[in-house]
């Protein structure tokens, strides 16, 4: 016999009280049910149960394996439904919170390419710089840079997020093409509403710590405004790679002081951790570190 089954049929003769309760439970005979208590039993070389003609008690030993029998069919009900999980196909809603220059550029079209993919699932593309807490606002997954801090939420890397200065071939043609950031003082530039100080590069720092200064000539709360005005020759911008690269690949934007630039900084997927299958959420992870650009 089936020893799964013969403990499946054991835990359904202590919970149903006798032998024809759970026969009738199981869909099987009273016969049968007693064969399965005693090929248990003559299994393990002890008693589970003390009989008698009107009723059956727990032994010492009985007891104790059925609250390991519990366990296991558990334990076997759970991994069939993972299997059943994971074959399933993802649907619903998906809520994902991502910084709106990354999220705009990068991340928007990302998502576009699952959703062709996977035609039930629907997706909430939530941009803002404000850190979202996943739980109380209600997000799935968040796309997050910087450092993430003590956190217990499960991380997923992606590449980092770079940050350059560029201006247009015509703009450097006329001004001259900077070689050291003392220099920018002497040039125009887009500068972002966001910043502290409009008039100084955030982030761009020498060994001695010293910030240097530039001349602000247009100014947006927009990173896209700031790079159509770089593109029209209003000055050098600092921005970030994944909005100015296609235009650096081709030529329309030149990259200038890339030996002066900071760190780049950490971009992660996060998640709640949950031990259950989730293939839609699985699948949009997956799908984002696999089509995610690369440098």
């Amino acid at each position: 016999m089936d020893k799964l089954r013969s403990m499946a049929v054991f835990v359904g003769v202590v919970e149903s009280g006798s032998f024809s309760a759970a026969a009738d439970a199981l869909n099987i005979s009273a016969v049968m049910v007693g064969k399965h208590i005693a090929q248990l039993e003559a299994l393990l070389g002890v008693r589970l149960l003390e009989r008698t003609t009107r009723k059956h008690s727990l032994t010492s030993a009985g007891a104790n394996y059925y609250d390991n029998c519990k366990k296991v069919l558990e334990q076997v009900r759970w991994a069939e439904s993972s299997i059943e999980s994971l074959q399933a196909q993802p649907q619903g809603l998906l809520r994902i919170s991502a910084p709106i220059n990354l999220g705009a550029t990068v991340i928007a079209p990302l998502v576009a390419g699952y959703l062709a993919q996977y035609p039930q699932v629907k997706i909430e593309l939530i941009l803002s710089n404000t850190r979202v807490d996943l739980i109380e606002d209600g997000f799935d997954l968040a796309i997050r840079t910087g450092d993430l801090g003590n956190s217990d939420l499960v991380a997923r890397a992606l590449p980092n997020y770079q940050l350059r200065l560029c201006a247009s071939p015509a703009y450097l043609q006329q001004y001259g093409k900077p070689e050291h950031p003392s220099e920018l003082q002497q040039h125009y530039c887009a500068t972002h509403l966001i910043w502290g100080n409009r008039h100084e590069w955030p982030g761009l720092r020498l060994r001695d710590q010293q910030i240097w200064p530039c001349n602000s000539r247009f100014a947006s709360n927009d990173s896209r405004a700031l790079l159509q005005a770089a593109l029209n020759g209003t000055g050098i911008i600092f921005q970030p790679e994944v909005l100015l690269g296609e235009d650096i690949a081709a030529g329309r934007l030149v990259a200038i002081l890339n030996d002066y630039l900071p760190p780049a900084t950490p971009v992660h997927l996060v998640y709640l951790s949950d031990p259950r299958p989730r293939p839609k959420l699985n699948s949009v992870v997956e799908y984002l570190l696999a089509n995610y650009p690369r440098p």
